[in-house]
């Protein structure tokens, strides 16, 4: 008998619709996607953009799913009561689940669900919080305190790489309570026509004033203090000073940092600046750099799908130590760098060195490496759960 599949989540997210949507065409089980802020149901106001985001991508098409009605004064997923649903549960009631797929759990409404179902309906569980930011000290005892009791009510959790994982056997669930399911994108949209991307993004750098012979660096994401493109900035130019050929540097995106950003810049001819690109470009975006350079600082950078991204574009990427997806996704200097989050001499060094060439052939592996991680992965280990109710 098929199986019958809840999910509850926020709004439409492009790292998620796409393998809801491959659970349903796969038809092994039965897949129903309640949103739970229903005000995103045409765009989100991005709070770090400071502008309302639509992606020019479907995220609603080929599976169920309900928007149900969010109450709350000051909706959002930024606070506790910015999701506030009253009727959630009965409407996961109406639809009957064999096990219910929750995305987080600090909303109002979702730690109710999560009580009201406990024992009745397996609790499943996704997130991808790490120990990376954790600082120790009274709070923090505190708080692994209040997460192993809201953990105690989850019976299944789907951990995206090692940080998560470890983080996930810290708060109290067993290693038989933990399922893989590795953070991934839509390879396909990324790796796509590679040629024709390819040949587009160069003629966009050689609009932007970039040779043949330059090696750009990209940053593209928010323009904000976690990221810590400010850094990569200063380890630009201090890079430059260093080298006999000069960096050239591409940051993609707004934020509040934008115009101490400029400022950095202001008047030096290896860097640039482009505004946020929607998603049907970001294929080309990453594709107009020669690697990624993704330097955060945390607290919060659980993963950085941007590597991903960015590694499904044949290009290889530099990151810090307190991006979440470090362990899982560099190997060695093989296909990309990870420096100390705290050391800039570190990340100038790497920048420093950087060779052309080398690139290439790292860019090469990472695009082999990052096909392991795709929604088919996740697919099926939701789908042998479920077979195993």
């Amino acid at each position: 008998m098929e199986k019958r599949l809840a999910i509850i989540i926020t709004h439409p997210i492009q790292y998620y619709a796409p393998w809801f949507r491959m659970l349903s065409d796969r038809k092994q089980c039965r897949l129903k996607v309640f949103y739970t802020w229903s005000q995103s149901e045409t765009s989100v106001t991005d709070r770090t953009f400071g502008k309302e985001i639509k992606w020019d991508i479907p995220l609603l098409e080929g599976y169920d799913y309900e928007f149900v009605e969010n109450v709350s004064k000051n909706p959002g997923s930024h606070h506790f009561f910015g999701i506030d649903c009253p009727a959630l549960i009965s409407k996961i009631e109406a639809y009957q689940p064999d096990a219910i797929l929750f995305f987080g759990w600090k909303f109002k409404s979702y730690l109710s669900a999560i009580r009201h179902f406990k024992g009745k309906v397996p609790i499943w569980f996704r997130g991808d919080s790490t120990l990376l930011d954790e600082k120790g000290g009274y709070r923090s005892l505190l708080r692994r305190m209040v997460l192993k009791k809201v953990y105690g009510y989850v019976d299944r959790a789907f951990y995206v790489g090692q940080a998560n994982k470890a983080y996930f056997l810290k708060h109290g669930l067993k290693p038989s309570q933990l399922v893989y399911a590795p953070h991934a994108i839509d390879n396909d949209r990324f790796m796509g026509e590679c040629m024709s991307c390819e040949q587009s993004a160069s003629e966009w750098r050689h609009k932007l004033g970039y040779s043949n012979e330059d090696t750009v660096v990209l940053f593209a994401g928010k323009f904000e203090t976690k990221k810590q493109p400010d850094i990569l900035v200063a380890a630009i130019i201090a890079a430059n000073d260093i080298r006999k050929k000069p960096l050239k540097l591409l940051l993609v995106g707004n934020g509040p940092l934008e115009a101490q950003l400029h400022k950095m810049a202001d008047g030096n001819p290896h860097i640039q600046f482009l505004p946020f690109q929607n998603q049907t470009q970001m294929p080309l975006v990453y594709r107009l750099g020669d690697l990624l350079c993704l330097p955060s600082k945390g607290p919060g950078e659980t993963w950085g799908l941007a590597v991903n991204e960015a590694m499904a574009c044949e290009r290889p990427v530099i990151v810090s130590s307190k991006v979440g997806c470090a362990e899982d996704l560099v190997i060695g200097t093989d296909n990309g760098y990870v420096f100390p989050h705290d050391n800039v001499e570190a990340l100038i060094k790497i920048l420093a060195d950087l060779n052309y060439e080398n690139l290439k052939v790292s860019g090469k592996q990472a695009k082999v490496y990052i096909q392991k991680y795709n929604f088919g992965a996740i697919a099926n280990a939701i789908e042998n759960q479920l077979s195993k109710l």
